[in-house]
């Protein structure tokens, strides 16, 4: 149960929320008791607090943050895709792209949407870019392969 918030409402947190949201940001098994104790306040104010904040969707989600290489994903890339008129209508529903795909952004540019996907090896990868281009909305393709991975916060509390 969501409270009536439009998506670009503003929500003014303070440094308590802050302080819950980056010790969850940390470890997000971490017991409301766990909370309560480092930042000496009630286990009841955490609570309330993680209720007000997931109900006016500062948290959207609890998930897990997977190590795709430890399941064999180790080419991390990202693809550039030009659209005929410029609109990725129903990507998101398009179960071929799940499997790899863990990000997908419209965006402005030369490019009209930046795909973030991970592969098991080069050849999971070629097959993926000939099954895009073979999209009839699809004009072309750019692809970047990434050495490094320097920074990745995937949770970005860090900012608050």
């Amino acid at each position: 149960m969501k409270e009536n918030t439009k998506p670009n409402d503003i929500v003014e947190i303070d440094d308590i929320d802050r302080k819950i949201i980056n010790l969850f940001n940390e470890d997000g098994r971490m017991s409301y008791r766990k909370i309560a104790k480092r930042l000496d306040i009630s286990i009841g104010t955490v609570h309330n607090r993680m209720e007000k904040l997931s109900k006016k969707g500062v948290i959207k989600k609890f998930i897990p943050v997977i190590d795709h290489s430890k399941l064999g994903y180790d080419l991390t890339t990202i693809i550039g895709v030009k659209v005929k008129g410029g609109v990725l209508e129903n990507w998101e529903d398009r179960t071929a792209y799940h499997k790899n795909v863990i990000g997908m952004y419209d965006v402005t540019g030369e490019f009209d949407a930046i795909l973030i996907a991970r592969f098991k090896d080069t050849s999971e990868l070629d097959q993926f870019i000939k099954g895009l281009l073979k999209e009839p909305d699809v004009q072309r393709t750019y692809t970047q392969t990434v050495l490094n991975i320097v920074k990745e916060n995937l949770s970005s509390s860090k900012m608050l």
